[in-house]
């Protein structure tokens, strides 16, 4: 038997509660990074003795289009599976049923759901540093209650929250921009997920590949990459009355 933790977090948030959730498992954990674009993931197959946890941020209540199409690449061959989706303190919205779908598709056997938050990757005030010391107490809980049904046999599928036809994909269409601080290291363009930054020249960016999930932001060593101020302040604003007030994680068994 082998741990799985396949995991799609540009900005660290997803990761952090991937990590919280595989606090029970004891073997060792095969890490599959689905932001490496380099990665062939068609050579990455499990078995029904395995167990995987399938992580990824929910963009505009959805799963993003790269990792979903990472993900369909994988071959699950029944191994038992918790998938979770992980979002800002907005709403996760059709993440988790979208998620469900395209991990069954390929093979693997869900038996528990979580719902988690994380700081907002681009609207950084809301849910800023979580998970937090109450998420991880709730997280790690939650990762007992997973490692509990893993070793009771019974491998129920749990309820799926969410809606098919899945709402339509919002294009955020954020491309954060170098400053004057940049030296053109290339760390972003070697980090970006879906290779959108020129990898001679990380000023250039491909707009229409852009996924503006903040990784050139996050890994930029010289704090050189922005958003446009007003671009930032619009959002905000108008995050503001859903993401005030914390939400909690979810767990379904």
């Amino acid at each position: 038997m082998k741990y799985y933790q396949i995991c799609f977090s540009p900005t660290g948030g997803t990761q952090k509660v991937a990590d919280l959730l595989a606090t029970e498992w004891v073997n060792e954990i095969v890490k599959v990074d689905l932001t490496d674009c380099k990665t062939d993931f068609t050579r990455i197959k499990l078995t029904k003795e395995d167990v995987a946890l399938i992580a990824v941020p929910s963009y505009s209540g959805r799963v993003p289009e790269i990792a979903a199409k990472r993900i369909s690449r994988l071959q699950g061959n029944g191994a038992k599976t918790v998938i979770a989706c992980v979002y800002g303190n907005r709403a996760y919205e059709d993440t988790l049923i979208e998620l469900y779908d395209t991990v069954q598709k390929n093979g693997f056997k869900v038996i528990a759901e979580v719902a988690a938050v994380a700081e907002h990757s681009i609207a950084r005030r809301y849910a800023a540093g979580r998970p937090d010391e109450q998420d991880r107490v709730q997280l790690t809980a939650f990762a007992r209650q997973i490692s509990e049904k893993l070793a009771s046999g019974i491998m129920t599928e749990p309820h799926i929250p969410g809606h098919r036809p899945y709402r339509k994909a919002g294009a955020v269409g954020i491309v954060p921009k170098p400053t004057k601080e940049c030296i053109n290291c290339g760390i972003c363009a070697k980090k970006c997920p879906v290779g959108a930054i020129d990898k001679t020249n990380s000023r250039k960016v491909d707009k229409k590949a852009c996924i503006s999930c903040m990784r050139c932001v996050a890994v930029c060593p010289h704090a050189a990459r922005k958003v446009n101020g007003l671009m930032l302040f619009l959002v905000n604003a108008l995050l503001k009355k859903a993401c005030s007030q914390r939400k909690e994680n979810e767990l379904y068994l």
